[in-house]
């Protein structure tokens, strides 16, 4: 039974074994793509650079034990490493028997990259028609933006989603977390799934475009039929909302913490909870559209009141009634909650330079064959000799792939 192939608590194979992925990514979206494949049982290979591998592993400004950093190893669990030279003769040989085998391929560099190296989607398909390929890039592959360089900041930026971020008259801020990134991971995986599932029935693999512009402007549902409803470019709200109110962070007498009472029958609740039941039926107030075009007045009266109590019994309080609330956590704080830890979303994995490191636990739970941390992050090239005996490459043959530069260079 191969890695891949290790069975779930329930005694069954996980979905995605015996699924092959080549993971030809680096820093965020394409390798965080490829490890929610690996979770579910996926066999990933990681094709790296032999020069320093993916620039993540020198990333984030603090070093642990080993050279590489722990954003690094939080994206990469998994998965095995092979260090390969794309541009040398014997890389590409090795590439070229690695696609044969494979089911997917996931890449990550600027469009027409790896059609310059010999592996762009048309070369791949001809020597393997199954093949489901995915390119994951700033802007697409088509259009006039295609071609430049593209993270996640640029796609916030140029998607509207800056301009609806933060408070309004404030500087341009950015979501904290790189939504664009993970956004498109995620899509990226829906992409994937989709196409293999489609050549389950057809035999043909396909070609999959996806970006970090679109993924960005596919999360503007609210805002943008905010425009197209009514004409008016929108601009950031603060932590409130475009389509109701009260629903936000709000002032109380230690801090803020957040609430929502978007319906009439919350906010009718939430004027008795507090005890101002003059507010329930003011003009002002009264409806949610009244609601909307007064927040400013709204918020003003509400916390008059909550500025009388601390926000412990404020949420409190409010939860008992069925009011949504909850307090403003940071991360540390959030991790450590007894409800992140109920849900597993830290675990410690071993690591063969660092001993125990953390990771993000699995942020989607499968009854039957929940995801597995199978391999911890590979080092750099650890698994090039084990996946090159797979490929059936005996000792001279990779002498000569070395000596034709497959495995060093840049």
């Amino acid at each position: 039974m191969t890695d891949s192939q290790q069975p779930a608590a329930s005694g069954r194979p996980l979905p995605l074994a015996g699924v092959r992925v080549l993971d030809v990514s680096q820093v965020m979206a394409g390798p965080f793509t490829c490890m929610l494949l690996g979770d579910l049982g996926a066999d990933v290979i990681k094709i790296e650079p032999p020069q320093g591998g993916d620039q993540t592993r020198g990333a984030m400004g603090f070093k642990l034990k080993g050279d590489d950093s722990l954003g690094f190893l939080n994206l990469n669990r998994n998965k095995r490493s092979i260090a390969l030279n794309l541009k040398s003769p014997g890389g590409r040989e090795v590439m070229q028997r690695l696609i044969r085998e494979a089911d997917v391929l996931v890449e990550n560099y600027r469009p027409g990259v790896m059609k310059r190296l010999g592996f762009g989607y048309e070369a791949c398909r001809e020597l393997n028609p199954g093949l489901v390929y995915a390119s994951i890039s700033g802007f697409g592959q088509t259009g006039p933006w295609a071609d430049r360089p593209g993270f996640d900041l640029m796609a916030q930026a140029m998607s509207g989603v800056m301009s609806v971020t933060g408070h309004p008259g404030g500087e341009p801020a950015k979501a904290g977390v790189p939504v664009a990134d993970i956004g498109c991971g995620m899509l990226a995986v829906y992409g994937i799934l989709s196409a293999y599932i489609g050549r389950q029935k057809s035999g043909e693999g396909q070609y999959i475009d996806a970006s970090l512009f679109d993924t960005a402007l596919a999360f503007s549902v609210w805002d943008i039929c905010d425009y197209w409803g009514t004409g008016r470019v929108p601009g950031p709200v603060g932590t409130s909302n475009k389509m109701s109110a009260p629903y936000q962070a709000v002032a109380c007498a230690d801090g803020h913490f957040v609430m929502g009472a978007n319906s009439q029958k919350l906010w009718r609740l939430l004027c008795t909870v507090i005890d101002r039941p003059e507010l329930a039926d003011e003009e002002r107030f009264a409806t949610i559209a009244a609601r909307l075009a007064n927040r400013p007045a709204l918020i003003e009266a509400l916390e008059q009141t909550f500025r009388t109590r601390g926000k412990d019994y404020w949420v409190s309080t409010l939860l008992e009634a069925g009011i949504p609330a909850g307090p403003i956590l940071n991360y540390a704080e959030a991790f450590d909650s007894e409800h992140a830890r109920a849900r597993h979303m830290r675990m410690d994995i071993e690591h063969p330079v660092e001993g125990r490191v953390p990771n993000i636990g699995f942020p989607v739970k499968l009854s039957a064959t929940p995801a597995q941390v199978r391999r911890p992050p590979p080092l750099l090239g650890q698994h090039t000799q084990e996946v090159l005996a797979e490929l059936g490459l005996d000792g001279p043959a990779r002498e000569a792939l070395a000596a034709q530069g497959a495995f060093g260079g840049e």
